[in-house]
């Protein structure tokens, strides 16, 4: 079977590409590298197990030339910097919401029937309850939020409109190895560059819920394989939660 992996070699794309190659898969890997690495699958790239596109999906013709001759797209290329939405929220739009119609074109026209995408719990915005199901209503706080909502919404039609399977991920926080954005990664660069303070942006208790970076790929592979209907949405994070301020106090230890 032949994959592709939009925004392959971003964070949650990277490690997903190892567990694909790693099972045998023929990978392809499009991104546009404003926001990733090569060199985080590049040992694939020089062994023929991954092929590499480098491409920006906001130009249809290279979301054709990447979903050319394969069974299915795990479309994961996305801007994740939240904090854009209040600075540059066209951002959002052209490079999450364009792209992915882009990519839905392109599946379309070339006849590729399914369709994994990575969304985020910030579709449901800030939801009474921490601990939510996939029914909780959508209100997200951001135009990412947003975006991915509208991401979601497209996703959907196509589904029911050109009969392609799609699975819809929302994942919570996701740490681990290679990680480049986030609150823990930004505590991480500023204890570096200051080790005697810590910055901690708003009041410190803004609580979520991270997942580790194998377990969320496990979980992808999980819901991709066992998933039989036309559109599933599967939230994927852990059954806790921690503050901001008890992520300061560990990185202060």
């Amino acid at each position: 079977m032949r994959v592709l992996v939009t925004g392959g070699a971003g964070f949650i794309g990277n490690h997903l590409v190892d567990r694909l190659v790693s099972e045998g898969f023929s990978v392809r890997v499009v991104d546009n590298l404003s926001s990733s690495r090569i060199d985080y699958i590049k040992r694939h790239v020089d062994t023929g197990r991954a092929e590499f596109v480098l491409g920006d999906l906001k130009d249809p013709s290279v979301a054709m030339r990447a979903a050319s001759n394969v069974d299915v797209v795990f479309h994961f290329a996305a801007n994740p910097e939240v904090r854009l939405s209040s600075t540059s929220p066209e951002a959002h739009f052209n490079e999450n919401i364009l792209a992915t119609f882009n990519v839905l074109e392109a599946m379309r026209k070339l006849g590729v029937g399914e369709l994994v995408f990575a969304s985020s719990s910030t579709v449901y915005g800030k939801p009474e309850d921490i601990l939510v199901d996939e029914s909780a209503p959508l209100r997200p706080v951001s135009v990412y939020g947003a975006s991915k909502v509208a991401c979601e919404a497209l996703i959907h039609a196509y589904s029911k409109l050109y009969g392609i399977r799609s699975v819809v991920l929302r994942y919570a926080n996701v740490v681990g190895p290679r990680l480049r954005h986030g609150v823990i990664y930004d505590f991480i660069n500023k204890l570096l560059s200051n080790p005697g303070e810590l910055e901690v942006l708003g009041d410190g208790k803004q609580a979520k819920s991270y997942i580790y970076i194998d377990d969320a790929v496990e979980a992808t592979l999980i819901a991709w394989r066992r998933s039989n209907a036309y559109y599933d949405v599967f939230n994927v994070g852990s059954g806790d939660y921690v503050s901001v301020d008890e992520i300061a106090d560990t990185n202060n230890c």
